[in-house]
This record gives structure tokens, C-alpha cells and sequence, in this order.
């Protein structure tokens, strides 16, 4: 008999993704492939007991969440960044290491876009137009990169990309665009935040962060974080029960660039198929007045 279970069960290994593409027809099957070897110059990888512990103390943690979507996953988070982060992230030396200060001046490169069938990329101003530094892993990097991590509930398979920071001058852009491409083999980039460092001293115009596909919200609340149509709630009573009949009703949101805050997103859908939601189409749009300098916080990990 139990000769019988043993190749009853290297049958079903053997046979386990024709039998299931036969009983969920229509449904496409991640063909799962083993963890790529980790690569230190693209991912901030954690090294034991250096969070919290015996290697770097991080200050608390003073920022709230507000979840916008469910499906998929969009949290708003208020006092992501603190001031002195936003400070360290724009004086940075991004051109050296940490403790050399012979230059002020971080360096930038200007933006590519990579293309869809392969790893090739290209600067194409009219789809993305801004300047890009990969940022150096300081104690105060580290710790933004983990409470990112916190945020999402220390993940298993989940590791942080690098951090980047966006320049966007006047005119600067990014066309609508996914951050995630079709799953290769089970693993891809699972979030993204578009965190906001610098709004030119208060005096930015433009450069939200729109999801055309993500419905406005229903409370007026809301418009303290993105634009909403028709007069502001807070400056007259009875308009708040007017706006409200048009918040809820379009398609589009707006998040707008406050320094220190951020907009959180997941990028797959949990059904273990692999696609990507559509939801989470988006795009910078255009600065119309003033200097956005804004931080990609990406993840990269297992598709489940």
C-alpha cells in the first residue's frame, strides 16, 4: 500500500500544472521558476540585526496611513518622510560616498524608459522627462528603506530595490506606465511608493501622481490629499454636501505632491495567476511651476 501512495504522489508532482491548467481553464498559470540570484547593486538588502539592533538606530516611526482602494491595495500615508530625512534626501552627496563632502551638488542622469521585451532602455523625453540618482545606503537611507518594509509587513521574499530620487523641472513628466511587467516566472515588482521630498518651498504647481483607472473618493475629506472637482469643503459648509454628490461618480484620481507624504500601492493581483492590476496604471503629471523632487520606493520579490 504504501508503495502505491509514494508513486500516486511523484505522479502528481510530475503532472501537477497540466492537471491544474485542465481544471481552471482560462485562468493563466504562473510557470514558476527558482529565486534569480540577489543582485547588492539593484536590491538595499538587510543584513542580520543591523535595523533597531546592533547596527543602525532608526528614530520612531510618526506617520498615519488612510487606505484608499482595497482592490487593489492603495494606502495614503501622511509623515512618511520626516524634515530632516526630506533635508538629508536633497543635500545628499548622490555622486560619492556618504562621508566625502568635497562636492554639494548631487548627479543626476537624466531618466530612461525600458522597453517591454527585453532589458533595453532609452532616453524618450516625451514619455519621461526628468533627472534620476541612484540614492548611497546612509544609516538615514536605511531606514526609510526599513519602514517601507514595516509597512507592508516585513514580507517574506520581498526585497527593496535601491532608492531612487526623481527631479522634475518645469514641463517634467512621466507618461502613464506600469511599474510592473508581465510575471517572469513567479517573481516581479510587488509595490511601489511615490514618495514626495521637495515641493520647491510650497511653491510647486502641477506634478500630481494620477491613477486614471482608481475612482475619486466619496468623502470630501479626502481633498486634503487629492484634487477634487467643484469648491473647497472646508471654505464653505454647505458646498461639502454639493461636492460630495460628485466625489465617488468619476473615474481618476489626482494625489497631490505634499512634501513628506506618500502614496503606497501593490502592483499584482493575490489570485496566483500573476497579472498585474490595471488599477494601478498612473503616471506623474507634468510640473507646471517650481522644482518636484519625489523618492521610488519599489519592491521586488515572489508573485503569490
Amino acid at each position: 500500500m504504501f508503495s502505491y501512495i509514494v508513486a500516486f504522489l511523484g505522479l502528481l508532482v510530475v503532472f501537477y500544472n497540466p492537471i491544474a491548467e485542465f481544471l481552471t481553464p482560462g485562468v493563466p498559470q504562473i510557470r514558476r521558476i527558482p529565486r534569480p540570484r540577489l543582485n547588492e547593486d539593484l536590491l538595499a538588502l538587510e543584513t542580520a540585526g543591523a535595523i533597531n539592533g546592533t547596527g543602525l538606530q532608526c528614530p520612531p516611526d510618526a506617520y498615519s496611513i488612510h487606505v484608499y482602494s482595497r482592490a487593489p491595495l492603495v494606502i495614503y500615508v501622511e509623515n512618511f518622510l520626516s524634515a530632516d530625512e526630506r533635508s538629508h534626501l536633497l543635500e545628499i552627496r548622490f555622486d560619492a560616498s556618504p562621508k566625502e563632502t568635497s562636492r554639494s551638488e548631487p548627479i543626476f542622469e537624466p531618466s530612461t524608459v525600458t522597453h517591454d521585451d527585453g532589458p533595453t532602455t532609452e532616453r524618450a523625453p516625451t514619455v519621461r522627462d526628468s533627472e534620476v540618482a541612484l540614492i548611497p545606503r546612509t544609516d538615514a537611507v536605511r531606514c526609510i528603506e526599513a519602514r517601507s518594509r514595516a509597512l507592508q509587513g516585513w514580507p517574506d521574499e520581498v526585497w527593496t530595490e535601491r532608492l531612487r530620487v526623481q527631479r522634475y523641472r518645469p514641463g517634467g513628466h512621466y507618461n502613464h506606465h506600469f511599474d510592473w511587467n508581465p510575471s517572469r516566472g513567479g517573481w516581479g515588482r510587488v509595490s511601489s511608493f511615490m514618495a514626495w521630498v521637495g515641493d520647491g518651498g510650497g511653491g510647486l504647481e502641477g506634478g500630481g501622481t494620477e491613477f486614471p483607472r482608481l475612482r475619486l473618493p466619496v468623502d470630501p475629506r479626502w481633498c486634503a490629499f487629492v484634487e477634487c472637482p467643484g469648491p473647497d469643503p472646508a471654505a464653505d459648509g454647505s458646498a461639502g454636501t454639493q461636492q460630495q454628490q460628485t466625489l465617488g461618480a468619476k473615474l481618476g484620481v489626482v494625489f497631490k505632491p505634499v512634501a513628506g507624504n506618500a502614496v503606497y500601492w501593490e502592483n499584482f493581483r493575490p489570485d496566483g495567476t500573476g497579472r498585474g492590476y490595471d488599477e494601478s496604471w498612473h503616471a506623474g503629471l507634468p510640473v507646471v511651476k517650481g522644482v518636484k523632487v519625489g523618492l521610488n520606493i519599489w519592491s521586488w520579490g515572489k508573485i503569490e
